[in-house]
């Protein structure tokens, strides 16, 4: 999970990094709006934790610039200490998913955190997960295709699920360096199109399987589920002469 948390307050802004740090997630700081709004042009998050009150663009304008221009379903938290009734309706009416108000308690942002990524990512803690004919067994690491198994290395298996468990997000090739080969990996970005090229092959992502992956210039890769029509349509066009 990669979290963006934005925040003028260097010490509030620690705080959060060191909460998010401590359950597993990387978590990436900004201190002014717009660089977060520059970064979700082209980098992929899990979650946004927002401050309101901040120099350039409050976080109301942060949340609703969000919910215009990122297509998937981003979870955002607030973190403010605005605490009126009428502030914590303005702020979820924006589009925030929750809502704490300052002093900051560890423990319940953790609780908070756990919560909306368990209600935004439903399958990340089940251990068999179904895309059509592909199925993931988290128990015993493989993956199969209408009942036959794909081998896999261990990090294209986790390349695998990331991306399906993703389906229809862009994903940029930072998020998926750190999602799946951890926060300090140390590997090119070339070596990342590689592994999405084999695995491309190795699936079979392609229309007659209900699914295409795409590279997006400039930015990452979209795997996509493609609706029954159109994967009768390719279907004719394989078994036409």
């Amino acid at each position: 999970m990669r979290i963006a948390a934005l925040d003028d307050d260097p010490y509030q802004l620690d705080l959060v990094q060191r909460a998010v740090k401590e359950m597993g997630y990387a978590c990436i700081p900004f201190e002014r709006s717009e660089a977060l709004l520059r970064q979700l042009r082209r980098d992929s998050f899990d979650l946004l934790i927002v401050d309101w009150h901040l120099p350039d663009l409050s976080g109301i304008e942060v949340v609703r610039w969000v919910r215009s221009n990122i297509e998937h379903a981003l979870p955002i938290l607030f973190l403010t200490n605005r605490s009126e009734e009428r502030d914590i309706v303005e702020g979820l009416s924006a589009g925030a998913d929750d809502y704490i108000v300052k002093p900051m308690r560890v423990q319940e942002l953790k609780a908070r955190i756990k919560a909306l990524i368990r209600r935004s990512y439903p399958g990340q803690e089940n251990p068999l997960l179904t895309f059509g004919g592909y199925q993931f067994n988290m128990a015993t690491r493989t993956l199969t295709f209408d009942g036959q198994e794909i081998e896999l290395k261990q990090k294209e298996f986790d390349l695998a699920r990331c991306l399906f468990t993703n389906c229809g997000r862009l994903l940029s090739r930072k998020y998926l360096l750190e999602t799946v080969w951890g926060i300090d990996a140390d590997l090119p970005t070339r070596s990342i199109d590689t592994h999405v090229s084999s695995l491309r092959t190795k699936l079979n992502l392609r229309p007659v399987r209900g699914y295409r992956l795409t590279a997006v210039y400039g930015q990452g890769y979209r795997l996509e589920a493609l609706a029954e029509q159109e994967d009768d349509r390719d279907m004719t066009k394989e078994q036409a002469p």
